[in-house]
C-alpha cells in the first residue's frame, strides 16, 4: 500500500500530477552501469589503458563540468564529460571520438533501460479520468524525448518540461512552474511524483506548494525532515489503488 503520512492531503482527486523521469518511471543505475562498462571497454581497447586510467579521467572530468555549469541542463552531458576525459588524458577534444563513446553510452543505456511495472496502467488511468499529467525532468531535451520515445511514453503525457527548456535543475523553481504555465490545472491541488527528497520532493512542495509522493526502492532512501514526502510507495500499482480509491471504486 501506499505510505500516507499526511492523509488529510489525499482526501480527492489531483487536478494534475507531474512526474519525474530517472529513478522514477524506470531503475537508471542497472542501465547506467552496464552503459558505462560499454564505454569504459570501448575506450580501454581503443588506447590501450587500463580501466583505472578510464575511470580516474572520468571521473576528474565529470566533477569539473558539474562544478563548472552547476544545476544546469548540461552539467549532465555525457558528451561534454567524455570531451573533457580525452583532454584530461592528453588527446586533445577528439569530438569525433566523443560523439562515438557519447553514442555507445545512450544506445547501450535505452537498451538496458526498462520502465517499472504498471508505469503505463497508471497513466492509462489518469488519461479515462481526465487528470493532465506532465514529466519534469533534468537534463538535455534531446535525450529526454528520447527517452520517453524509446519507452513508448510519447503519447502517455500531455507535456514534458527539461531543465534545459528552464535553463534550470530542480529543486530550482523554474521547472515546475513552466509545467503548470502549460497544463493551466483547474484547480491548485498538484501531485509530484519523484525519486529524489530534495529535488522533487522538497523542490516541489516549496515552490509550488505540491503533494509529494515519493518513489522507492533499492538505492532511494525515504526524505527525512524538510525533505520528507507527503507519501511514499514501492509499487506503481499502489499508486492505482490510491487513484481508485479516491475516485470512489469498490
Amino acid at each position: 500500500m501506499v505510505k500516507i503520512y499526511h492523509p488529510g492531503r489525499f482526501d480527492r482527486l489531483p487536478d494534475a500530477i507531474l512526474f519525474d523521469t530517472d529513478n522514477t518511471l524506470y531503475p537508471y543505475d542497472p542501465a547506467h552501469a552496464v552503459a558505462m562498462q560499454a564505454v569504459r571497454e570501448k575506450v580501454v581497447s581503443r588506447f590501450k589503458i587500463t580501466p583505472a586510467v578510464f575511470d580516474k579521467a572520468f571521473h576528474e572530468a565529470r566533477q569539473q563540468i558539474k562544478t563548472r555549469l552547476a544545476h544546469t541542463a548540461s552539467s549532465h552531458s555525457r558528451l561534454l564529460y567524455l570531451q573533457r576525459m580525452l583532454e584530461i588524458m592528453g588527446l586533445g577534444s577528439q569530438v569525433l571520438l566523443a560523439l562515438d563513446f557519447e553514442q555507445t553510452y545512450w544506445r547501450t543505456f535505452l537498451s538496458n533501460a526498462v520502465l517499472f511495472d504498471e508505469v503505463k496502467d497508471l497513466l492509462d488511468d489518469l488519461r479515462l479520468l481526465g487528470v493532465p499529467t506532465a514529466i519534469v525532468t533534468d537534463l538535455t531535451a534531446q535525450i529526454q524525448f528520447r527517452k520517453i520515445v524509446y519507452f513508448g511514453l510519447d503519447h502517455y503525457f500531455d507535456y514534458i518540461v527539461t531543465s534545459e527548456e528552464a535553463g534550470f535543475d530542480k529543486p530550482h523553481g523554474a521547472p515546475f512552474h513552466i509545467a503548470l504555465e502549460k497544463i493551466r490545472p483547474k484547480g491548485d491541488l498538484i501531485w509530484m511524483i519523484g525519486d529524489n527528497p530534495i529535488n522533487d520532493i522538497q523542490g516541489a512542495r516549496k515552490e509550488i506548494n505540491a503533494i509529494t509522493l515519493q518513489k522507492i526502492h533499492e538505492g532511494t532512501p525515504l526524505g527525512i525532515g524538510e525533505n520528507a514526502p507527503d507519501a511514499s510507495f514501492r509499487e506503481f500499482k499502489e499508486l492505482r489503488r490510491l487513484i481508485a480509491d479516491l475516485r470512489g471504486d469498490k
